[in-house]
């Protein structure tokens, strides 16, 4: 019997309604989009709420989180979602910058998300600087990231752990090597499509993270920033080499204005195709090895 795939739904991300008008905005759309993607197939769900990425304050709300997320978990209580944090530390602390995952993780309400390093972000194909980015880097240095991954422990959260970079994982492997690697974790392979950062979705790229992932036995998936998961094959590779998926309007890039939905479905077809399914909620907590909520 062949393993589910477990899918993750990215569904706003910085992305403008100018670029897709199905990218829902409010805590109120956000919700309703978040339950149409479970109902698809959706067992993991990342959002962001209009606080912006690149900011000087860097600090985010809880509430709007709290809004659109207590409609989804009185529906579906084991459902794992996640938030985003401010993306251009220049001097603010971790504490401020991250506290507001702290406090949903501390509420039981998210896994928490930890990015273990710094990346410049931003630049397009076509040589410029997309609108949404900032032109510092996505600063996390080492201090930062061991605070994320400290609480999460203390927390007894499970971390989105997001890899933008090899040595974002290569760190990721020695926290797991050393016994410091929170239980629950999943390591999401992010790879660019048209901004320009990493490596390329393509076979190569894929083998070269799991030649370092293989020796660990984390889970893992794939996404796409600034393109098409499904439509440029990187999602079938992975499913075949025993990961795991997002989609989303967060990353995706393309022709049309497909809706968060439509995504789902594309990659819904995809498993089908291959004679998979999405993992449930729960078989998802087992996979990750994620207790369920009391």
């Amino acid at each position: 019997m062949t393993s589910p795939v477990i899918v993750e739904l990215a569904l706003n991300g910085p992305t403008p309604r100018s670029v897709n008008r199905h990218v829902p905005r409010s805590p109120a759309e956000i919700t309703a989009v978040a339950l149409e993607g479970i109902e698809l197939g959706a067992s993991i769900v990342h959002n962001h709420n209009d606080d912006p990425m690149f900011t000087a304050d860097g600090v985010h709300a809880v509430e709007p989180y709290v809004r659109a997320w207590t409609p989804i978990l009185d529906r579906y209580p084991d459902v794992l979602l996640y938030p985003t944090m401010g993306a251009a530390a220049r001097g603010i602390p971790v504490e401020r910058r991250w506290a507001h995952v702290e406090e949903l993780a501390r509420r039981r309400m998210g896994m928490t998300l930890v990015d273990p390093g710094s990346v410049n972000l931003g630049l397009t194909s076509d040589g410029v600087l997309d609108p949404v980015a900032a032109a510092e880097p996505y600063a996390n240095p080492h201090a930062d990231t061991d605070h994320m991954i400290t609480r999460t422990a203390a927390l007894g959260a499970a971390p989105s752990i997001s890899i933008f970079e090899p040595g974002y994982l290569r760190t990721v492997l020695t926290w797991h090597r050393t016994g410091r690697l929170p239980a629950g974790a999943i390591v999401k392979l992010y790879f660019g499509g048209r901004l320009e950062f990493g490596l390329p979705p393509t076979p190569t790229a894929l083998e070269a993270y799991l030649e370092l992932l293989a020796p660990s036995g984390l889970p893992w998936s794939v996404a796409v920033l600034g393109g098409d998961v499904v439509g440029c094959g990187l999602a079938e590779l992975a499913v075949r080499r025993g990961g795991h998926v997002r989609v989303g309007l967060e990353d995706h890039a393309g022709p049309g204005e497909p809706s968060n939905a439509d995504l789902l479905r594309a990659l819904g077809e995809l498993l089908a195709d291959m004679g998979r399914v999405p993992a449930s909620i729960a078989e998802t907590r087992a996979i990750l090895g994620v207790p369920a909520t009391a």
